[in-house]
């Protein structure tokens, strides 16, 4: 069975060369959001979260490297789906203890704009969709 350390180095090979919004290795996100769970296979999800969704792997490749089933399974509810919208995904990540756990944190390292060297419209926009998923997903309300 592959190990913590097997599904850092499939996340590294496989998003060699990709770079988050801020110019930086994408590794370096997946690293931060698997560093904000507590157990192992929430850990291997976070670090692979984007592995289906932004390469060629798929869910079938990883259950054939034997990953854990409960690995695969919070993998399978924090992949957005094609044609869904982000809220419909965001609610499905919810419905998972570990999905809900990795999105949540997920989401709060993209929301860190302390990264980016300015905030533009785009960015907003992108901010309001997260921060709404986020809220979503803790309970948090909206404040006045």
């Amino acid at each position: 069975m592959p190990t913590l350390e097997d599904a850092i180095a499939l996340a590294a090979e496989a998003h060699l060369g990709q770079t988050d919004k801020a110019g930086a290795p994408y590794i370096l996100h997946l690293l931060r959001v698997m560093q904000a769970q507590q157990s192992t296979e929430a850990r291997m999800a976070a670090v692979m979260h984007d592995l289906v969704e932004d390469t060629d792997y798929t869910f079938e490749d990883l259950e054939e490297m034997g990953y854990p089933s409960e690995v695969i399974e919070a993998l399978r509810h924090v992949t957005k789906r094609d044609g869904e919208s982000y809220a419909d995904f965001a609610k499905r990540a919810g419905r998972h203890r570990v999905a809900r756990q990795v999105k949540t944190a997920d989401l709060e390292d993209n929301m860190d704009v302390t990264r980016l060297d300015s905030v533009g419209a785009e960015d907003a926009e992108r901010l309001d969709k997260y921060l709404r998923a986020y809220r979503q997903l803790t309970g948090r309300k909206e404040t006045s």
